[in-house]
């Protein structure tokens, strides 16, 4: 199938360029569903709603269903929940464990946000079925403004609509491709929408997520999502729209400070470490596991570190062959890394995430408005891994096997 490679500002050219695209190969078909837009704010705190910051936000929670917060999966980082949110699985069954991963079956290839091609390589991706596809085979249509996991061609397909992601494609460009595809004739509309931002993620690990600067992009936010919705009236589709508007996880504010020096607990020759951060994942080298068990094991002051198969059970993760052997994590609102790693960084990130799903600084965001939604309803907290039954059901497709429970959101539904 050939697919856009890059998005335009002008909704003709955008349609000009889909026109190219070429029809997925149905397995079976659905009746119409009433289109379904997926908005993710990337590192979105459930406490920054109500702050005088999101007035739209805040007018769609209280004319629609709003969740108390959204509970992120382990660990909080964004590819891992993303994938979580479009596929129902966390994690540890979804495949993507980490934002960076190594897998030897996959040799050669480091997988990570930065790496296009392995972002691009379906193999990484394939252990679960994005809802995308799921909608493609009931012989509907999909289109993904950003999403991770839309860029590789899953199972064989990518998105009727995509592209790959590119930062500096601005809010409002997004929105108008989104809405874009809203006007594209009956039999080429796609019944499935996402719709990634990732301003608020990116200004809170650099500055802070309290700081002017994360707040001005939740106000930037805010106002391209006013942006949709007068767009979705604009073309009097507002009776028939639902919209759900996720995060991935919040953000908690860090310290150059508040550090864990790895090198001074075990020897660095000793071990390969996969990812750091706030999540450390570690392979013994050679035979020194032993050796190394001793040094991580033990109790340290603000890290706690684990044998994969012994992590706490409420984490429902370890169990995956991409999870590395031993995993630490950082205690709140610290970081691992080594004495090298620090000195060299040339900004040292004031926010982060991929804590401990339980902390407060780690809810997400969940509202939702619609045709489907009962109006100014707020239900208790729940997984994120519940959203995907919830967008199976919207869109009147059979779900994949997954860890949600649409108990959860049955409230939220007229």
């Amino acid at each position: 199938m050939s697919t856009m490679r890059l998005l335009t500002l002008t909704t003709c050219l955008l349609l000009l360029l889909l026109s190219a695209c070429t029809p997925y190969r149905v397995r079976h078909s659905v009746a119409t569903p009433d289109p379904l837009i997926l908005v993710s704010i990337d590192g979105m705190r459930a406490d920054y709603l109500g702050r005088g910051l999101t007035p739209t936000l805040d007018a769609i929670a209280a004319g629609g269903v709003r969740a108390e917060y959204l509970r992120p999966s382990f660990p909080t980082l964004t590819f891992p929940n993303h994938y979580t949110l479009i596929t129902g699985l966390r994690p540890d069954r979804n495949g993507i464990v980490a934002n960076i991963i190594e897998d030897e079956r996959i040799p050669g290839q480091r997988f990570s946000p930065a790496n296009r091609v392995a972002v691009g390589d379906a193999r990484w991706w394939d252990q679960a079925v994005p809802l995308w596809t799921t909608v493609q085979r009931a012989g509907l249509r999909a289109g993904t403004m950003f999403w991770p996991g839309s860029e590789a061609p899953v199972h064989g397909a990518h998105p009727d609509y995509w592209a790959p992601f590119d930062a500096t494609f601005g809010n409002e460009a997004r929105v108008d491709t989104v809405l874009g595809w809203m006007d594209l004739p009956a039999d080429r509309r796609p019944s499935l929408m996402t719709l990634y931002f990732d301003r608020v993620d990116a200004r809170g690990h650099y500055f802070g997520p309290f700081s002017p600067e994360a707040e001005e992009a939740v106000v930037e936010v805010d106002a391209a999502i006013a942006r949709l919705v007068h767009g979705i009236e604009a073309r009097g589709r507002s009776g028939d729209v639902n919209l759900v508007i996720v995060s991935d996880h919040g953000m908690a504010e860090t310290s150059p400070q508040r550090v864990v020096h790895l090198d001074d607990i075990v020897d660095q020759s000793l071990v390969h470490v996969v990812t750091w951060g706030t999540l450390a994942g570690i392979r013994p080298r050679g035979e020194q596991r032993r050796e190394v068990e001793k040094a991580l094991l033990a109790p340290h002051a603000h890290m706690s570190c684990h044998r994969k198969r012994d992590l706490p059970a409420r984490l429902h993760y370890g169990r995956n062959h991409r999870v590395p052997p031993i995993v630490c994590m950082a205690a709140h609102g610290w970081v691992i890394g080594t004495h090298e790693m620090i000195a060299r960084r040339k900004h040292f990130s004031l926010g982060e995430h991929g804590y401990d799903v339980d902390e407060p600084d780690m809810r997400a965001i969940f509202i939702a408005r619609g045709p489907a939604f009962r109006k100014g309803v707020v239900i208790p907290p729940f997984d994120n891994v519940d959203v995907y039954p919830l967008l199976a059901h919207l869109l009147g497709v059979q779900a994949e096997a997954n860890d949600g429970d649409a108990a959860s959101t049955r409230g939220a539904l007229r």
